[in-house]
């Protein structure tokens, strides 16, 4: 491809974003002109899937095209420091990461020649404090993040349930610090040479959920989708689930204390802050497209907008991510370049948060290695007919509700989903036509023992499949 024609590829990703946060997308409660303006000019792929409901899992597949038991990240402190974006600087783009990518270590290049690594809001990892660029930029004006340790000592911690006020400058809140960053390397930075690969990681809406009050007024007691919790959902679920809540009860993981019974109320907070959270994002994707214009990158640039996996915020009776259910595993998928792409389309055919990785390589007219799993959406952007995948798959392994458990799988069709235990006779089995609140377990239902057969079939196909698939990648390590 000459050098002239490949573009500019900037990568946006959220972290713990739902599917439901983008007013375009069909949900009027949300405030999100700027997210707006990419779905309305650009492609949304409706049904994208991540391939673990963990960060570092999460990113480790799309950076790599493989699943989760072929990198071997199965939590968030496992090792991984290898990606394609190395191909891309192979290739003659610049690439420069601002944000979060959770990679272990988290200072590791990972192909970028740049990196301004934001880390997670709240807390330390791997039993080490990680000094990041927003630390410093904290520690410059002689402050401390707001955190666990600090919203620990407040009288209402526990009833907050991970829902607290910026109180600082609001330039330093994490997602407005990363977005501010992003806009200073493109104002700041003499522009490359050759085609620019940036991949901007936003913290939020991770919690704790800590919006500004500017934001939190765009959706104080506006009416919100707040989930009711039935009992008999929760009764219905597989038991490391359920173990999965009480652990949350004890825990207070990122500042979030999980209460068995929260009040409307409560609840109302929850959906505020988190969404305000992602109206701060919002705001600083504008101010990013701003900057893109404004150095003379936009016209040859690509946007891809996504996030590493969803969030429960209060469905089946669960806070945050590591379950299987929609609302974590399916997460917006957004391609925008109008010169490239026809604007305004939808795509519903399955796909996976690692197919990301083949795209970009096609944007870059990089050839995708054999090996890796994901496949490239391209053909969708560029208006030819897409089926989608037969199927889509989330793995998870050791990490919260899994100490004792080694691996669960999920396969999710169109039409159904199948979450499978290893060494284990419960599962989860939802007829998504008909209950597409995934509120009624049939694994245990004999009128549907046909359909548990055959999906749990599918993942031993899929297994061999992967096994196959990734061969060529081993040669490397032999």
């Amino acid at each position: 491809m000459p050098e002239q024609e490949r573009p500019n590829i900037i990568l946006i990703i959220t972290d713990q974003q739902r599917y439901e946060t983008i007013k375009a997308l069909g949900y009027d409660y949300m405030d999100t002109p700027n997210l707006d303006r990419l779905v309305n000019e650009g492609v949304t792929f409706s049904q994208c899937h991540i391939t673990a409901p963990s960060c570092a899992p999460s990113r480790a597949s799309l950076f790599t095209g493989t699943y989760p038991h072929t990198t071997g990240v199965l939590k968030n402190e496992d090792p991984w420091s290898k990606s394609w974006v190395g191909d891309l600087a192979d290739s003659g783009y610049t690439c420069i990461n601002v944000g979060k990518m959770h990679t272990a270590p988290m200072d590791t290049k990972v192909g970028f020649h740049e990196r301004y690594v934001v880390e997670n809001k709240d807390r330390y990892l791997a039993e080490r404090y990680f000094f990041d660029e927003w630390d410093k930029a904290l520690r410059a004006r002689g402050l401390v993040k707001q955190q666990r340790e600090l919203y620990r000592q407040r009288p209402d911690y526990r009833e907050r349930m991970g829902a607290f006020e910026w109180e600082l400058p609001e330039d330093l809140q994490s997602d407005m610090f990363v977005g501010n960053t992003a806009t200073w390397w493109l104002n700041a930075k003499p522009k490359p040479d050759g085609p620019l690969f940036m991949e901007i990681g936003f913290p939020g809406p991770h919690p704790p959920f800590d919006p500004s009050e500017r934001f939190i007024e765009k959706y104080r007691g506006k009416k919100l989708p707040l989930p009711s919790i039935k009992r008999e959902d929760i009764a219905g679920q597989p038991e490391p689930f359920q173990k999965l809540r009480e652990h949350n009860f004890e825990v207070d993981h990122d500042s979030v204390v999980h209460l068995d019974d929260p009040s409307e109320e409560q609840l109302q907070r929850l959906w505020e802050y988190y969404l305000a959270n992602m109206s701060m994002i919002d705001e600083k994707v504008g101010e990013i497209i701003e900057a893109l214009d404004r150095n003379g990158y936009l016209d040859n640039t690509v946007i891809l907008f996504t996030s590493d996996h969803g969030e429960a915020l209060g469905e089946h009776g669960h806070i945050q991510k590591w379950t299987f259910y929609d609302c974590v595993t399916k997460v917006p998928l957004i391609a925008w370049s109008p010169k490239r792409f026809q604007g305004g389309r939808t795509i519903d055919g399955l796909c996976q948060l690692m197919d990301v990785g083949p795209t970009i390589l096609d944007l870059a007219g990089v050839e995708k290695p054999e090996w890796m799993e994901a496949e490239t959406l391209m053909p969708a952007l560029e208006g030819e007919a897409f089926e989608g995948r037969p199927y889509v798959i989330a793995e998870h392994g050791r990490d919260v509700f899994l100490y004792t458990i080694d691996f669960v799988t999920m396969i999710r069709t169109k039409d159904w989903k199948l979450v499978q235990f290893l060494d284990r006779s419960d599962g989860q089995l939802f007829d998504l036509v008909n209950d597409p609140a995934e509120e009624i377990n049939l694994w245990d239902d004999p009128n549907h023992a046909a359909k548990k057969t055959e999906l749990i079939q599918m993942i031993g196909s899929f297994r061999v499949r992967s096994g196959y698939q990734t061969r060529k990648l081993w040669e490397k390590v032999r």
